[in-house]
């Protein structure tokens, strides 16, 4: 009955981890054909009863990873790297950091980002972590810019994103999964929402959006359609699309549908039938786009060849800025990768503003969490300029992108997912209060160091000066002794630090041309020796040995040097006294020695009392051989440098306290 027993339970054992295996092959299934939901189920049933791998961990975070869910996806990588974390790929170490962002454990994402760039120092993400590694506080330099309010008027509690001026017209266009109820809506694998329609908006003179209503079906299918964008008269426009033309649903080599850029034209108030653009490809995404002021170039996202973002371990591309020219027959030149501005993460939702001024989003920059918003200038030539996080309120621990602005009314657009929306992705309106980087400022951090010792100063006042010496600010050092200022750019300061006690410092500094962060510490010394009763002050004041002539006792030119000091000690604290002591090492007769060292200490209390230290505050007393250093005593045999250490002086001060015996 035992056996029987013994053997059900392996059966059962048996059938239960097949059972096991199956789901979790099904799971994997899913996950290589992107439908990441139904990976989800499967992955989180498994982990419900019990079955924990490090690739179901792994890619239940990637789950939520892929789809924006930063927060969930912080979760499951947690977990991973708590039972895994001697075997994690490099590729978690980048993605656990993004998720750490959005629960604002900032100190420990950068942990984490510097493990990545320990095993991958070519990476451009570690490059930027290196080159910013104050990146929160320049962010807060271009913060406050912006006065944001939800666009309650037109979000769903579906996905909501992606907007763009359809200015003949004085409305927005953009993207949303909501249910018109007038076509058929599938729904993706990916995200498992319905496919995204084009939407219209109504805007009025201070951006608000009314009356949504779907475009035309010559432009909307049953699939993706997102991100358009107008020329400025409006008669063309530029979409997004599934591989999806003339009823005909593409897919790669491996089975997965890429996006691609359509065009449309507008003839008498009814759009064309949109037409792929010719740098599409059936084995990458092309989307995004994004014209020009003068509707000369288009920019775009994509993972085509010769992206910067791949990922070796998954086998798939993340998103670059791309750029063609659109040549006046409408065709294209080859596409030019921004690689300025581009990294081996996503870079994705270019726009450009009246002023030439691009905005993306990316997750490879060093931002706050998730995808942030960034700009960089464009010159003349299609050069980019320094990419800039634009700062709070646009950019949060979660992902926001899909930035316009008109620079006129400075009235502008962007979606987001962060909470207190009405769905998934969310449109947000703003009001641009001041241009991005219109003020230059620098930002001015340092550390206010002891400079004997190394260590911070707190309760330190740093000051910080005009060239007419005329105060402009003031800070009081905390704990870890840092300071902070803000000024302005190229413009020359005094940096003063002042403290009881303290030697003072101060620093000249002229300022840079451009907004950014500067680093300045300063050093200061006690110029009162921190004592208490029955310390020797010689180590303290940094005495010399007191050297005396073979078989002498008068002070010497240089023993007068080092005396000077225990004077100046002595003036600088009226209230001590000294008792000074001096030895001798083993080589001649006891009593000799005793009488010998004396001697010496009287000599140099009377040298004191001839420079004006008063005679009660001095004690004189010589202890001969009796209290050596080491083993030098008689009969003992030590080389020259041994006896020296036992020929000192000592300078034991009292009455800094209650007196004490320092016996």
């Amino acid at each position: 009955m035992f056996k029987r027993l013994i053997l059900f339970i392996l059966l059962v054992s048996c059938v239960a981890g097949h059972a096991q295996t199956y789901q979790l092959e099904k799971g994997n299934n899913k996950y290589n054909a992107f439908a990441f939901i139904e990976a989800q189920k499967i992955y989180l049933k498994l982990v419900e009863d019990g079955y924990v791998t490090y690739e179901i961990l792994a890619k239940l975070g990637d789950t939520y990873y892929f789809n924006d869910d930063l927060k969930q996806a912080h979760k499951w990588y947690a977990k991973l790297f708590t039972q895994f974390e001697d075997t994690v790929t490099p590729a978690y170490f980048f993605r656990y950091a993004q998720t750490l962002k959005t629960v604002n454990k900032y100190d420990e994402s950068d942990l984490f980002m510097a493990k990545f760039s320990s095993s991958k120092g070519f990476d451009t993400r570690s490059k930027i972590l290196k080159e910013e590694p104050n990146y929160l506080e320049i962010i807060e330099l271009q913060s406050g810019r912006f006065e944001i309010k939800n666009a309650k008027e037109i979000n769903s509690y579906t996905a909501d994103f992606g907007p763009a001026f359809y200015t003949s017209n004085n409305q927005v266009v953009y993207a949303t999964a909501r249910d018109s109820g007038s076509i058929i809506r599938e729904r993706h694998t990916w995200n498992n929402q319905p496919f995204l329609q084009l939407y219209t908006a109504d805007t009025d003179e201070n951006g608000v959006l009314s009356k949504p209503k779907p475009m035309s079906s010559v432009i909307n299918t049953k699939y993706h359609e997102s991100t358009p964008v107008f020329t400025s008269d409006g008669q063309t426009m530029y979409f997004t699309r599934n591989n999806y033309d003339n009823g005909v649903y593409l897919q790669d080599k491996k089975g997965i549908n890429k996006l691609k850029i359509f065009r449309s034209y507008k003839n008498k108030g009814t759009w064309s039938k949109p037409e792929q653009l010719p740098f599409n490809n059936d084995e990458y995404s092309v989307a995004h786009p994004a014209l020009s002021p003068d509707g000369k170039q288009l920019y775009f996202s994509s993972d085509m060849p010769g992206s910067m973002g791949y990922d070796l371990e998954n086998e798939f591309t993340r998103s670059d800025i791309w750029v063609v020219d659109i040549m006046g027959d409408g065709s294209f030149s080859a596409p030019r990768n921004l690689k300025n501005i581009n990294t081996l993460a996503r870079e994705t939702f270019p726009f450009i503003s009246k002023t030439n001024i691009l905005y993306f989003s990316s997750s490879g920059h060093q931002g706050l969490g998730g995808l942030d918003v960034f700009a960089s200038s464009i010159s003349p030539d299609g050069s980019t300029g320094e990419v800039v996080n634009i700062g709070k309120p646009i950019n949060t621990t979660y992902d926001d992108f899909g930035f316009i602005v008109n620079d006129d009314t400075k009235i502008g657009y962007f979606s987001s997912n962060r909470p207190g929306g009405s769905g998934d992705d969310d449109i947000y309106r703003f009001l641009q209060l001041e241009d991005l980087r219109a003020k230059c400022e620098i930002l001015v951090t340092g550390n206010i160091i002891d400079k004997k010792i190394g260590n911070p100063v707190k309760d330190a006042t740093v000051v910080l000066l005009d060239m007419e010496n005329n105060k402009i600010d003031r800070q009081v050092t905390s704990d870890d002794g840092t300071y902070t200022f803000k000024l302005d750019c190229d413009q020359p300061y005094v940096l003063r630090v002042v403290k009881d006690n303290y030697t003072s410092d101060e620093e000249v500094i002229a300022t840079p041309t451009s907004s950014g962060l500067i680093d300045i510490s300063l050093e200061i010394e006690l110029n009162r020796i921190p004592v208490v009763d029955c310390d020797d002050i010689g180590p303290l004041l940094d005495i010399e040995q007191i050297y005396f002539d073979f078989d002498k006792f008068n002070i010497r030119a240089d023993a007068a040097y080092e005396l000077s000091k225990i004077k100046a000690f002595m003036e600088l604290y009226p209230q001590v006294s000294v008792e000074i002591r001096s030895h001798t090492d083993s080589r001649a007769p006891d009593q000799y020695n005793e009488v010998l060292s004396d001697r010496r200490a009287q000599s140099t209390r009377n040298w004191l009392i001839s420079k004006g230290i008063d005679a009660s505050r001095l004690t004189a007393k010589g202890y001969g051989e009796i209290r050596l250093l080491n083993q030098c005593a008689n009969g003992v045999a030590c080389s020259s440098e041994e006896h020296q250490l036992n020929r000192r002086s000592e300078f034991i001060v009292s009455g800094l306290e209650k007196f004490k015996d320092c016996d």
